[in-house]
């Protein structure tokens, strides 16, 4: 394996890993907004109740989205097993 194989290989996975967590990660993002909003708005500033809301909507977005994650994971996967006679005769 050359090293542009490798550099290569690695950038795919952190593409994968940022395409993957961008969906749950995102909902995460605006929940705490309008969490900080309303916070600010109302002068309470208590940690769980941005806490809470942030945990629920993240696991609403994985629930929903685990189906359409599980299929990037499997065509990656498939991926990487179809690569790896190429990559250890190195071409």
């Amino acid at each position: 394996m050359s090293i542009e194989q490798a550099i290569d290989l690695v950038r795919q996975a952190l593409w994968m890993a940022l395409i993957l967590s961008s969906p749950i990660l995102a909902a995460g993002l605006a929940v705490a907004l309008v969490a900080g909003l309303l916070q600010a708005l109302t002068q309470i500033q208590d940690q769980t109740i941005s806490f809470v809301p942030k945990i629920l909507a993240m696991g609403a977005t994985l629930a929903l989205l685990l189906p359409w994650l599980i299929a990037r994971l499997v065509e990656y996967s498939q991926f990487l097993i179809l690569e790896i006679p190429r990559t250890l005769a190195g071409g």
